[in-house]
């Protein structure tokens, strides 16, 4: 999976984490990826939220605010290794627009099952990319980074199960 983060950021600041500097650099450009990513997984499903309408419609808004809460939490902790591994954490609403792999939130989007459905797929590629952030920190010999993207699997593979019981079956 190609990330959309520029990788070859100019330069670190100094710090004695003992990871080698170009590892680092490429790690800040995963890190901030998937800040990216939590960004927008975040606001989408605040989106959801916001405009789901229709049968279960309560049960529902509740739902997706619960989702995003559980999301949210991730963002100032990828920030925050961003710039523990020396870099620049990339995470206004501007950047994370910009660098965002996710598709686009249609706001055409409104009944209950349609906000399952799109926020399964958001979820879904989120999850994916999350692997793939997991398995790179690992080879990169870092493993507190591999632990918080984890971290962050193990929430978002529970909250695409929730997600997708509401339509199975």
């Amino acid at each position: 999976m190609e990330r959309a983060v520029d990788h070859k950021q100019r330069s670190l600041y100094s710090t004695r984490i003992d990871i080698a500097e170009d590892a680092r650099i490429e790690l800040v450009g995963i890190v901030n990826q998937q800040l990216a990513d939590t960004i927008d997984l975040h606001l989408q499903t605040k989106q959801a939220h916001w405009n789901v309408k229709g049968e279960n419609f309560y049960a529902l808004h509740k739902f997706f605010d619960d989702l995003a809460e559980s999301i949210e939490e991730f963002v100032d902790e990828l920030g925050e290794r961003a710039t523990a591994l020396g870099g620049v954490a990339l995470g206004t609403s501007r950047m994370a627009a910009q660098y965002s792999t996710l598709p686009e939130f249609d706001t055409s989007i409104v009944s209950g099952p349609d906000c399952l459905q799109a926020l399964i797929e958001r979820y879904a590629a989120y999850a994916a990319s999350n692997r793939v952030a997991i398995e790179r920190a690992s080879e990169l010999g870092d493993p507190t980074t591999e632990d918080l993207f984890t971290e962050i699997s193990r929430v978002v593979d529970k909250d695409l199960y929730f997600l997708e019981s509401h339509v199975q079956g």
